[in-house]
């Protein structure tokens, strides 16, 4: 693979970092609602853990493939991993992960509206208008801005995630109608093994603008490796925690549009404020991801272009998110989901051709 020059060069990102980037790229409004994971694995009752475990472990090898070819290729965004593993589809793949870019920045401003004026009786404009500011603000600061940004987060957010899921597991337990819980025909994808193949398709195809980008940051394949490690490993940590206090919790919790809010406000005041905070951490880390990897798209990173690139999106994502936060959401994860395929077949027949440059 020929080296390309990088926007982030020199930026070395460690393996906690590496680590904490992916997950806070990953997650989002969806996934810390607990909408996400109900959908994809929590239809399938108890097979839908094996759902996540698959899902884990792919997180983990597509995530690593991703990440050492942007750093064979020097990567600043993810046009040039698309040109080196998709060929001819490139310019239609690169569109797609481009269209949804923007649409995932859509969501995550029009989720911040909806937490502000459901949670706090702020107007949804103005929920919206905080979190794009924030984000544009972020970054403007550069990649190494970003990756400090999105990691910081993530411990907070797995130790809520887990704590609640623990507690509520332990108080709640698994009972008869848990474990023999399934219904298969009401998820978006009828088996398990394509759910978790349809997840990870549409997070890594916008996560992806960033994943490239880390690995001239990382520096080395050692320290990308761990990374990913550990990134999959929480992210499926987290995934199950959700999943098995969702069922714990049934049939209330699937009636729910949050799942996760409702577990939360049973233990009390303090802890359902803690877990909006969460979800708002959650809706920021996404919203930076996307909107660097957008902006990157179209400009040199940290340049006067850069900037205008960042300050147009933001204005016209905003424009989008008054569409509502639940259009947006069913609009655009199953198309992103089936877009997604696409990235990770090439990768999969790329892989070969990259690993062999080990």
């Amino acid at each position: 693979m020929p080296r390309r020059r990088s926007g982030v060069k020199g930026q070395h990102v460690g393996v906690l970092g590496i680590a904490g980037t992916y997950i806070g790229t990953v997650i989002g409004a969806g996934f810390a609602s607990g909408q996400e994971v109900y959908q994809f694995f929590g239809h399938f009752g108890l097979w839908g853990a094996l759902g996540i475990c698959l899902a884990a472990a792919l997180f983990v090898w597509f995530g690593f493939t991703i990440v050492e070819a942007g750093r064979q290729l020097g990567s600043s965004s993810h046009s040039s991993l698309v040109g080196s593993m998709a060929g001819r589809l490139s310019p239609t793949l690169d569109a797609s992960i481009t269209f949804f870019l923007f649409g995932g920045i859509v969501a995550m401003l029009s989720g911040a509206g909806a937490v502000a004026f459901e949670q706090f009786g702020v107007p949804r404009l103005a929920g919206s208008l905080a979190m794009a500011g924030l984000s544009a603000l972020t970054v403007m600061f550069g990649f190494r801005g970003i990756v400090v940004a999105i990691s910081a987060f993530v411990p907070f957010i797995l130790a809520v995630v887990v704590c609640v899921s623990a507690i509520t597991l332990v108080g709640a337990g698994l009972d008869a109608r848990a474990l023999s819980y399934a219904e298969p025909s009401r998820a978006p994808v009828g088996t398990w093994v394509g759910s978790a193949i349809i997840y990870v398709s549409y997070n890594l195809l916008t996560a992806s603008a960033v994943l490239a980008p880390l690995g001239p940051a990382a520096g080395t394949r050692r320290r990308i490796l761990g990374g990913v490690l550990l990134g999959g490993a929480g992210l499926g940590l987290a995934a199950m925690a959700i999943h098995l206090a969702i069922l714990s919790l049934l049939p209330a919790s699937a009636t729910r549009d949050i799942p996760m809010a409702y577990i939360a406000s049973r233990l009390g005041t303090p802890v359902k404020a803690a877990y909006t905070i969460v979800l708002l951490a959650e809706i920021y880390s996404t919203a930076v991801a996307d909107l660097y990897g957008l902006s990157a798209r179209f400009s040199r990173p940290q340049s006067r272009a850069f900037t205008v690139t960042i300050l147009l999106a933001s204005v016209l994502a905003l424009a989008g998110a008054r569409l509502g936060f639940t259009s947006v959401v069913r609009t655009v994860y199953p198309a992103a989901g089936y877009a997604g395929i696409v990235l990770l077949v090439c990768l999969l027949l790329q892989a070969p051709r990259l690993l062999r440059r080990m």
